[in-house]
């Protein structure tokens, strides 16, 4: 039985008139007459009686009423509460870079509004976090690709995420104001882990180009690649995000590259049909804000 039809019995019950509830609901008249009918036949009852020029409820009307101002109350009750649900466990899968410089003020403007809401963040490789959506395990991830992964799972691109060469100041001096990819030729790099999705993209494009180069370092963290560069070593390429201070003090600068095939999107990765709760929700629409 559709509650809709409780719902307009309990406002016919109120005016006793249908033609009254008519207008409150902003229904055809026949619509209410159909409603109560149908209400009548479920329950195999007469509900109202003509009664001067308006309808009073029979006795059975009149239980019924008290069960259905119940039944509505707690259809509601049931609404507002998992309109504000803010218990359970959110599980975010995603790769270092993004839960070191994107999530953490995030996640705290989502602590405040669910401070009940349990908050699981799982970082790896980027083929580990698409896995643990489509089998489950994780509620979404987020990760940096260059469009979207061939996949089951449903993508949106919340924003492109630049990614910058970086040196010491001092060293950018070596360089003209203009820069080409070539005229890096057989630069000292400071390079991020072999399965890194931006080291992969930049060996690709260099040795598409012919550009020679020399790995001088090899670090899995952003931190460690920025103190090097600090410290006057070699060049890197990093996700603007993971240097946005540095650059900002001076500490690093951005040399004056830019490749078309040297991009990356910010993308987020859901299992196809899945229920999505508020808290959920609520996080999508703070990553694309």
């Amino acid at each position: 039985m559709d509650l809709t039809y409780l719902h307009t019995f309990r406002v016919v019950a109120l005016h006793r008139s249908l033609t009254r509830a008519a207008a409150e609901l902003g229904y055809a008249q026949s619509s209410v007459t159909m409603q109560m009918q149908k209400l009548e036949q479920y329950y195999d009852v007469k509900l109202f009686e003509r009664s001067g020029r308006g309808l009073r409820l029979t006795s059975a009307g009149d239980e019924l009423l008290k069960v259905a101002l119940q039944m509505l109350e707690l259809h509601q009750l049931s609404k507002e509460s998992l309109a504000r649900q803010s218990g359970g466990t959110l599980t975010i899968g995603t790769i270092d870079s993004v839960a070191s410089y994107i999530l953490p003020n995030i996640i705290q403007a989502l602590r405040a509004e669910y401070p009940e809401l349990s908050i699981r963040i799982v970082t790896g490789r980027e083929q580990t976090m698409i896995n643990g959506v489509k089998e489950g395990e994780l509620d979404v991830c987020l990760l940096l690709e260059n469009g979207p992964p061939e996949t089951d799972l449903q993508w949106t691109t919340v924003r492109e995420e630049p990614l910058v060469f970086l040196a010491n100041p001092a060293e950018t001096q070596k360089f003209p104001e203009t820069l080409l990819l070539d005229e890096l030729k057989d630069t000292e790099w400071i390079m991020a882990e072999e399965s890194c999705n931006y080291r992969v993209m930049l060996e690709r494009v260099l040795r598409k180009e012919g550009v020679s180069y020399r790995i001088a370092l090899e670090l899995g963290n952003p931190e460690a690649i920025k103190r090097c560069l600090a410290a006057g070593f070699g060049v890197s390429l990093l996700p603007r995000m993971a240097a946005e201070e540095e650059i900002r003090l001076g500490k690093l600068a951005v040399l004056p590259i830019r490749h078309p095939a040297i991009r990356l999107d910010l993308l987020l990765g859901l299992r196809p049909k899945k229920w999505i709760s508020q808290p959920l929700r609520t996080f999508m629409e703070m990553i694309q804000s």
